[in-house]
């Protein structure tokens, strides 16, 4: 007798899901289960790529010199300041590794590769539990949580939530961390597709007087390149030089440290990015809330939802609206390995407003 599936640990993976339902491999899926831009990747990228075959034959620079020179200019730090990385898992990875066998705390809910990448290094792991369902960090009752932790981790603005951390509250969080000898990892994933300026900046400009933080940067969900693996960390110098002791030599492949230049370069794509985010966003929120559901306050490029408090009561609740949505042609992200949510919810990426209109109205069949 086949086991049943498990639920596959990342969004867009459909194969696990489709069995595990009793669908054919080939069954036709929307997928809004993966936080990708979904203007991307931009449309030079095939044919840069393509050009670089013949570069295959030689090994990387080991040091990744133009492609952190470009990373520098654009963050506006010293290039001691950046490690390339094999995407942003390996950044996480590398950064628990500066602390194996210490103590961690990561948020709950939040992005699992953290406590995995601690549990790969014997790190304990304290999980300090957002409550639902505003999921908003109490500073003060996060800092006490923090007693005897070694490193915290961050996602900012956090996965699966789409809240966010003010940049002034960070402030504070870093100054407080300092003082208690607390090191802290933000995860910038989604950073450049935040709502807005301001209280959603990116915390670069804090490395300065916080020499305690590392930031972790991804290339691959803005610019729609998850198969390509690209990120990098902004850190202190000597922080950088801890982290590249422990990367593997040409960690990055030849045609990825290529990419990162043009790909910071490419302002027409960026600006079309922000006009895309800053139209559909609010549209869906006010949508997707109009048709039944419970959204939680969205600063980036997916959201968090579940059936309000009466079709909850109805029967309808996050498990089953996530099934009637696969039968219908919809996949969405499932919670259940999400601590602090166990299937609870479920996750929504945001897409073009075509695809976004063809959800919507799957959403009138699944919510009555």
């Amino acid at each position: 007798m086949l086991s049943t599936p498990s639920w596959p640990s990342h969004g867009g993976q459909s194969a696990a899901l489709l069995q595990r339902f009793g669908l054919p491999p080939d069954y036709p899926l929307e997928d809004f289960s993966a936080n990708l831009n979904p203007l991307g990747p931009p449309e030079w990228v095939a044919e840069a790529l393509s050009s670089q075959l013949l570069a295959l034959k030689h090994y990387p620079a080991p040091d990744y010199g133009a492609a952190r020179e470009a990373i520098a200019a654009y963050h506006r730090v010293a290039v001691e300041q950046v490690l390339l990385t094999n995407g942003g898992a390996e950044a996480i990875f590398l950064a628990a590794s500066l602390h194996a066998g210490q103590k961690a705390g990561v948020l709950a809910p939040s992005f699992g590769e953290y406590a995995r990448a601690c549990h790969a290094y014997q790190m304990p792991v304290t999980s300090i539990t957002l409550p639902a369902p505003a999921f908003a960090l109490d500073l003060d009752a996060f800092v006490a949580a923090l007693e005897g932790i070694d490193v915290v981790f961050l996602c900012r603005p956090n996965n699966p939530t789409a809240t966010l951390i003010s940049f002034d509250d960070m402030q504070a969080l870093l100054a407080r961390t300092a003082a208690i000898n607390c090191r802290v990892v933000v995860d910038e994933a989604f950073i450049d597709m935040t709502v807005g300026r301001g209280e959603a900046a990116s915390l670069t400009p804090l490395l300065v007087d916080h020499p305690h933080m590392l930031l972790l940067r991804s290339m691959t969900k803005f610019f729609t390149l998850p198969g390509l693996r690209l990120g990098y960390v902004l850190a202190s110098a000597p922080l950088i030089r801890s982290l590249g002791a422990r990367q593997p030599p040409w960690s990055v492949n030849q045609m990825a440290a290529e990419l990162v230049a043009p790909l910071l370069a490419d302002q027409a794509f960026a600006e079309r990015t922000r006009t895309w985010l800053e139209i559909e966003h609010p549209r869906m929120a006010i949508a997707l809330r109009a048709k039944g559901l419970e959204v939680v306050p969205s600063t980036t490029n997916f959201f968090l939802v579940r059936p309000n408090n009466a079709l909850r009561e109805g029967g309808l609740d996050s498990n089953v609206l996530f099934e009637r949505l696969l039968q219908r042609g919809m996949l969405v992200r499932h919670t259940q390995n999400f601590s602090g949510l166990d299937g609870g919810w479920l996750r929504i990426a945001l897409r073009d407003a075509q695809a976004n209109h063809r959800l919507l109205k799957v959403f009138n069949d699944c919510l009555c």
